[in-house]
């Protein structure tokens, strides 16, 4: 009896002890504070913080700070008080697809200007498809911050 008490008694002491490191090992990351729909923009309105275990699986997989997300675009909806996964935020899009584009093509100081239709979205940087409205051919450019297309090896 008396040792059934003890160990009842350590028992308890180790839970004890151990539920002070768990709740110190917990991580705050951002989450919704609202439903945010593919392809709307985050705003710091829309995002609040919730306290996950460090040992939540994946956790490493998830954005781990608001900069991060505002003035970023949603690629899926994201539900609200749930971790945000890296890939389903992006950079906003500074072409659309389909939207025509100014196409620059420079090569030994020589520079051409024609228009295309952008067959991608893009954000800053990206290197996308866009066919030439004048011939058709399909080239490949890589969006500037102005919403034009520089293209690569003209």
């Amino acid at each position: 009896m008396l040792n059934t008490i003890v160990r009842g008694v350590v028992a308890a002491l180790l839970g004890m002890a151990f539920a002070g490191p768990a709740a110190a090992d917990e991580r705050r990351l951002p989450v919704p504070a609202v439903t945010i729909r593919a392809g709307e923009m985050i705003r710091d309105d829309m995002i609040t913080e919730r306290a996950f275990a460090s040992n939540l699986l994946g956790v490493a997989l998830f954005i781990d700070g608001r900069p991060t997300l505002v003035g970023r675009m949603a690629r899926r909806t994201l539900l609200p008080g749930q971790p945000i996964p890296t890939n389903a935020v992006e950079d906003p899009w500074a072409v659309a697809r389909g939207a025509t584009v100014k196409v620059i093509v420079e090569d030994s100081g020589l520079s051409i200007v024609t228009y295309g239709s952008a067959m991608q979205s893009g954000a800053v940087g990206a290197l996308i498809p866009v066919r030439n409205t004048d011939t058709g051919v399909v080239i490949r450019g890589i969006v500037q911050p102005d919403g034009t297309i520089k293209v690569v090896d003209g």
